[in-house]
């Protein structure tokens, strides 16, 4: 049951992906790519945890991608707002 969640989880990451590319490649505004990015990063760190099938005490390396993927959220919306301030 746990991989089955694993891969929900996965899923719903990447239709957000979807969703805000779609956003991105109307407007080309580069907050929504960031989004994208990210949460194709949330959805590639689920899928390899799922995947793996470590333990849980070494799994921590995966969290790097998520790690990274709020990094590239905290970046884009710090320089959408710089832009406009």
């Amino acid at each position: 049951m746990l991989p089955f969640s694993f891969g929900a989880v996965a899923m719903g990451h990447l239709v957000a992906c979807v969703f805000f590319l779609k956003f991105w490649s109307r407007t080309r505004d580069e907050l929504f790519a960031a989004f994208a990015a990210a949460f194709a990063l949330f959805s590639l760190e689920q899928v390899l945890i799922a995947w793996s099938g470590l333990p849980r005490e070494e799994q921590t390396w995966f969290y790097l991608l998520r790690l990274l993927a709020f990094i590239l959220i905290i970046g884009a919306i710090l320089r959408k707002n710089r832009r406009h301030a």
